[in-house]
């Protein structure tokens, strides 16, 4: 794994360079090919250069590697060839030497791991950009998850973090004609948190302890003893991944949209924190609408204080349809410069798009188009409100999450009335159940505050 600054932008050069020769050697076939060959070489030429630049990212592990990821379920522009080839970094990145994982195993825990577990897999299920994960049996007989950090991939991410420009020509790779500035700042800001591994336990256990017993959404136990700062131990969770989705039928695609919307709304309004990396490789599926969430590493936590401003632009907007107030909150949240020369009815317009799902009280087909659109709309820095609004740094990675969102579900094209779904979330309406799924929390939500009540007596 390259971690130098300098090894790290020789290496993208070297690849700009393949790229460019290869499309050089292939122009005069192309000029002179018949349409049927010149399109079998174009096709070949996109194929050869997306597992390229999958192999030197995968490889580079890092930050690198996470845009790659990104990249391959938000930006619906990105050509198919280059999406499909960009999945792999979701899950199947390169892993590292068997000995190599066994020394991380060692040096945080004593011993080799075949003497830390009763069995162990040397190879790994999956790989992804701080670290792979292997199968194991624990001494009592437990069937886990062991996650193992790379070996210097804090260096890697700190030299890719102070290498602005080298992240900000792959971020515009890899979402073409789109202001990236945010995005890499974001990352950059975010990323260091990943590698604390003692933090992500903590985070992973609070999810799962607030939804242990759901109905449909499941999070897998910590095994802290097990657990360290560079290895993190979890129940094991067997599942479908999201490309294995994509071929279920359309009623169950729905279901697997329709949780992972509540997760992501019930986690915001009610648990107030949720997982900051929204890729589809951190989803397993299990049928009937059920999902297991994984890789908690960058997690946000709100306060009230900060969730205030963006209640109650919901509110404002899609509840009591009042444009001046909705702009009144964003400008207290920092999204508007206060008084900045623009009519309400372009805030609304430009803002206003994130909330398109749930503006009307009917069922709404959410298609990659739709996503596209609003990626596009937010890293867009040509429209009139650019000079005056920023993503303020308490919310940049709630941006990313609505991001994600929008992708994932547009990806699944998924229908319901995403409505009625959050008005049982959002807290100042604690609407009716809705849908099946919605009447199986409502009974769990009941059992949990009555549990809760019960505790409270006898504390």
């Amino acid at each position: 794994m390259r971690q130098s600054r300098l090894g790290r932008s020789a290496a993208l050069a070297r690849l700009a360079l393949r790229i460019g020769g290869r499309s050089l050697a292939k122009s005069p076939r192309l000029i002179f090919a018949s349409v049927d060959r010149r399109r079998m070489l174009r096709h070949d030429l996109a194929l050869r250069t997306a597992d390229d630049v999958v192999e030197t990212l995968g490889s580079m592990k890092g930050a690198l590697m996470k845009l790659g990821q990104m990249a391959s379920y938000i930006d619906e522009d990105m050509p198919q060839t280059f999406r499909a080839a960009m999945a792999r970094l979701q899950r199947d990145a390169p892993p590292m030497s068997l000995a190599l994982a066994s020394s991380v195993i060692v040096d945080e825990m004593g011993a080799p791991p075949d003497r830390i577990f009763a069995r162990w897999d040397p190879l790994p299920f999956a790989a992804a950009s701080i670290g792979q994960v292997h199968r194991a049996i624990t001494l009592d007989g437990r069937a886990v998850a062991v996650k193992v950090q790379y070996p210097g991939i804090a260096r890697t991410i700190t030299s890719d973090v102070r290498n602005v420009a080298l992240l900000r020509r792959v971020a515009a790779a890899a979402f073409p004609g789109l202001d990236t500035r945010s995005l890499v700042d974001e990352l950059g800001e975010r990323l260091r948190e990943e590698v604390d591994y003692l933090l992500e336990a903590d985070n992973q256990e609070l999810f799962a302890r607030y939804y242990e017993g759901h109905p449909v959404i499941h999070v897998p136990h910590v095994v802290s003893e097990l657990s360290t700062a560079r290895v993190l131990t979890s129940e094991l969770v067997v599942g479908a991944s999201f490309e294995d989705v994509l071929g279920w039928n359309q009623r169950e695609r729905n279901m697997a949209a329709e949780t992972i919307n509540r997760f992501v709304s019930r986690s915001l309004y009610r648990l107030h924190a949720f997982n900051g990396d929204p890729h589809p490789g951190n989803y397993l599926f299990h049928g009937q609408g059920r999902v297991s969430f994984l890789d908690f590493g960058l997690t946000k936590h709100f306060s009230a204080e900060d969730l205030a401003p963006l209640v109650d632009a919901l509110r404002s907007l899609v509840i009591e349809n009042d444009g001046e107030r909705f702009r009144a909150s964003l400008e207290r949240a920092g999204f508007l410069r206060l008084g900045a020369p623009v009519p309400t009815a372009t805030v609304v317009d430009r803002f206003g798009l994130f909330y398109s799902t749930v503006f009307r009280d009917a069922p709404m087909t959410v298609t990659p188009a739709y996503a596209a659109a609003i990626v596009r709309r937010f890293f867009d820095a040509s429209g009139p409100l650019a000079p005056y609004s920023d993503v303020p740094r308490a919310y940049v990675v709630l941006q990313r999450i609505n991001l994600g969102l929008y992708a994932v579900i547009g990806s699944l094209n998924a229908t319901a009335n995403w409505r009625r779904i959050a008005e049982e979330i959002w807290p100042f309406v604690n609407g009716p159940a809705s849908t099946p799924i919605g009447e199986a929390e409502a009974r769990w939500e009941a059992d949990r505050m009555e549990k809760q009540v019960s505790l409270d007596r006898t504390a």
